[in-house]
């Protein structure tokens, strides 16, 4: 894989994606639809998906392309291959609180080594570099000129004063009862992939998930989070989180900045 293109490529289709988003997310009103799995879809998922598989097609034929909004692509099987969420946070777009995000990845031997995390109505743009340090684009994002690119890195957190981030979505009695055991100077929430932003840029120390997610949710964020200095580990026994899972399900897990004390 060519890291420089696929960077520059993924950078560019998350953008286009994310106007196509925005322009429906405008408008007087749109469609929300249910799909089988009792989870919201719109215009805005289905033209981002097409925009942004077409565009990955086109660049890097050679390699495997799940996404969310494509059945046919879940029922493969590989270890190395890109990985699509056009709309992650629908439930937030619906109720335009802006919180959601396009997401890119390319999971190489089930690690997710390179993504992007844009977030159009919060104007918030994270990737991964070629040599895989995560960053946080600034300025106006122009789509064939890169802009001001800053450096982002996890905090050293304070295990008397942890900053938790969690779910504003999906947030129920377990998660809450996992953070209490923890000592939490402040907690926020956020909708879809960026919670793994925030832990990636210091924003906060620690993200725990009990909940359904699938691949496509968490490759780009976590590869943003691991270009930061993260980490992110299955929440039943600590151990690495992989990709390339049986129908590309994801297992609860803990993403965080090192030095917080896990509680198991």
């Amino acid at each position: 894989m060519d890291l420089d293109r696929l960077v520059t490529v993924m950078r560019r289709l998350a953008l286009e994606a994310g106007d196509l988003i925005m322009e429906i997310y405008n408008s007087a009103d749109f469609e929300v639809r249910t799909k089988s799995d009792d989870s919201p879809v719109t215009a805005a998922d289905e033209a981002a998906d097409a925009l942004i598989s077409a565009g990955l097609a086109e660049a890097f034929p050679q390699t495997v392309l799940v996404t969310e909004e494509q059945a046919a692509s879940h029922g493969q099987t590989a270890s190395t291959f890109l990985i699509v969420d056009p709309l992650d946070g629908t439930k937030e777009f619906v109720q335009r609180r802006g919180d959601f995000t396009v997401n890119i990845a390319y999971v190489e031997n089930g690690v997710p080594l390179r993504g992007v995390v844009y977030a159009p109505a919060r104007g918030r743009l994270f990737y991964t570099l070629a040599d895989g340090r995560a960053v946080e684009e600034l300025g106006v994002f122009d789509k064939d000129q890169i802009g001001e690119q800053k450096p982002i890195s996890v905090s050293v957190p304070d295990n008397r004063a942890l900053m938790v981030v969690a779910s504003k979505s999906h947030r129920d009695a377990a998660t809450d009862a996992y953070i209490d055991q923890y000592a939490v100077r402040d907690m926020t929430s956020a909708g879809s992939s960026l919670k793994f932003c925030l832990v990636a840029s210091g924003e906060a120390d620690l993200y725990p998930r009990l909940g359904r997610t699938m691949e496509w949710d968490t490759a780009a964020g976590d590869a943003v989070l691991r270009g930061a200095g993260g980490q992110m580990v299955r929440f039943d026994d600590h151990t690495p989180f992989t990709y390339g899972k049986p129908d590309f399900a994801n297992p609860f897990f803990i993403a965080y900045a090192p030095g917080v004390l896990l509680v198991k």
